[in-house]
Order: structure tokens, then C-alpha cells, then sequence
């Protein structure tokens, strides 16, 4: 499940700030068939437990790695943004949506569903019945 926001103004409705920082190393896919030329996947330093997905609308510059290291991404202009990697910058002018998975935090919210009593009642005798010594060796004799 992933949860799409688009980053529209310098902080967005949701709290986006006007820049992201990634965490460590992350991975670079360009998508040159698709509506997405740059694809930006690794984990935030505002969310390091949660994989982040940043989606350009735009072609990938023809020098751009497969992989960066501590990457800064600044929005400069209205559709205009600054990757920023170590001494390495690359500028990309489109929209960009930033994707985050939420399916953990989702479905920690949500209380388990209680088991049915009639299932509940067939697995306490089944458990009971396997461990009763003769049933065991009624079921379990050579024949």
C-alpha cells in the first residue's frame, strides 16, 4: 500500500518540507518508456524505518548513477529541483511525487480481528485430543 503526495508549494498541506534528505544508499531506476524518467528509493532521515520514493516526471540527466550515497534533494522553482550527492549536482525540471509505504503503520492502527468462538473451540479440543497420550498411540499405531 503506498500513500502518493505531491509536492506542490515550499511546505505542503501534509508538512513536506521544501527539501529531503535520504539516509545512506539509495537506489536510482529511470523509467524511459514511462511517465517517470528518475526514481529515487531509500530510506529518509524523517522516516529512516520507511522506505521513500521520490518519482520525477521528467528525463533522467544522461550522467546520473544507479546508486547514490546521502543524497539532498532541494526544490528550487516551481517544478524545478537540486540533487545534491556528495560534491556531485544534478538539476531536473518536472513535477516530482514523493511516495512513502504505510502499510506497517496502517495495520498497527487497526486492532487485530478476534478469532470465532467455533473455531477457537475446534483448536483448543484438537490441541487437547494430540496431546492425550492415548489417543496418540490410537492414531499413531502400526498397522
Amino acid at each position: 500500500m503506498l500513500f502518493r503526495l505531491m509536492i506542490k508549494t515550499p511546505t505542503s498541506i501534509t508538512g513536506w518540507p521544501q527539501t529531503i534528505q535520504f539516509r545512506g544508499w539509495i537506489a536510482c531506476r529511470r523509467d524511459g518508456e514511462g511517465p517517470l524518467g528518475l526514481i529515487l528509493i531509500g530510506a529518509t532521515v524523517d522516516q529512516p524505518g520507511e522506505v521513500a520514493y521520490l518519482a520525477f516526471s521528467a528525463p533522467a540527466p544522461a550522467d546520473f548513477p544507479d546508486a547514490l550515497e546521502d543524497v539532498r534533494v532541494e526544490r528550487i522553482g516551481e517544478a524545478s529541483y537540486r540533487i545534491i550527492s556528495r560534491s556531485k549536482e544534478w538539476s531536473i525540471e518536472g513535477v516530482a511525487h514523493l511516495h512513502r509505504e504505510v502499510g506497517k503503520a496502517f495495520y498497527q492502527a487497526i486492532p487485530p480481528r478476534a478469532v470465532p468462538w467455533p473455531k477457537r473451540l475446534f483448536w483448543q479440543l484438537a490441541l487437547r485430543a494430540a496431546a492425550n497420550s492415548w489417543l496418540q498411540r490410537l492414531l499413531f499405531r502400526p498397522r
